[in-house]
């Protein structure tokens, strides 16, 4: 337990200047005229922080990295790596679908029809997209959620949840990132959303003992919300009804993150495991 605190005290003490300095520069440059979307180098970088900041802490306790564990084995692997896509297919499928049906937000065909666009959504996401979430998920899913469980902190899949969020909140708060009309509201529904995700994705790590889950739903995350829906929505309550801080993507993450933990849970109590 104290060796796992240490090592989230070094990991904390590295991840929070290095974020703060790659969040200024991009907040600064968007200033000066360049928006998030122009500087790929600077967000790739700050989506390794997290994993540099765990090699870093590793290294200083002399920890190996085997407890990452990038094979991928074992009877779990086909399922979280399945349910690793099909989660934002389907946050994606209800929340959209949703919206467009109620007349909240409109519909747009986007270039190459909507299923075409979601096919190359798909295949950037787990392809492209994981080269860059998996630097995040090195170091939240593959250090510090583990560490988290084994300092004996309450709630470990809840805290990385909102731990997760609140890195993100800079480029929010700032309208850089997942924020709509009024960023401070945006940032509260993005923390909702994210705390449902980390749920889910906390649990495909623990359950496969393997990094690559995780690194795989954040990239089809990405992936498929950002490239395959959002391109497909319009009019002015976009940003309030879906995207990353949408009203109806923050309910329906969180309600499958809180049933995927609630499921996992039980079938641990009736097996005798210990998630």
């Amino acid at each position: 337990m104290g060796q796992a605190r240490r090592g989230l005290a070094i990991y904390f003490a590295v991840l929070i200047p290095c974020s703060a300095i790659l969040e200024t520069i991009i907040i600064r440059l968007n200033q000066a005229g360049r928006p998030i979307a122009h500087a790929q180098w600077l967000i790739f970088a700050l989506m390794w922080t997290p994993a540099i900041s765990s090699f870093v802490a590793r290294a200083v306790l002399r920890e190996g990295v085997a407890d990452v564990s990038f094979r991928l084995g074992g009877p779990e692997a086909p399922r979280t790596m399945i349910a690793a896509v099909v989660f934002p297919l389907v946050v994606g499928s209800i929340a959209y679908g949703t919206a467009w049906a109620t007349g909240l937000v409109a519909y747009q065909t986007p270039n190459g029809g909507f299923v075409l666009n979601l096919g190359r959504a798909v295949g950037l996401g787990c392809t492209v997209e994981v080269l860059f979430g998996a630097g995040e998920e090195i170091g939240w899913r593959g250090y510090m959620l583990t560490r988290l469980v084994d300092a004996g902190v309450p709630h470990p899949l809840l805290v990385s949840g909102i731990i997760w969020a609140l890195w993100h909140f800079p480029l929010i708060l700032s309208g850089q990132y997942a924020a709509g009309p009024h960023p401070g509201i945006s940032a509260g529904i993005f923390l909702v959303d994210v705390v449902g995700i980390a749920y889910v994705i906390g649990i495909l790590r623990l359950r496969s003992g393997s990094v690559w889950p995780a690194a795989l739903l954040h990239g089809a995350w990405n992936g498929i919300i950002q490239i395959g829906f959002d391109p497909a929505t319009t009019g002015p309550g976009a940003t309030t009804w879906v995207g990353e801080s949408g009203i109806f993507v923050a309910v329906i993450s969180l309600a499958i993150g809180l049933a995927v933990a609630r499921y996992w849970t039980t079938r641990d109590v009736s097996t005798g495991k210990s998630t």
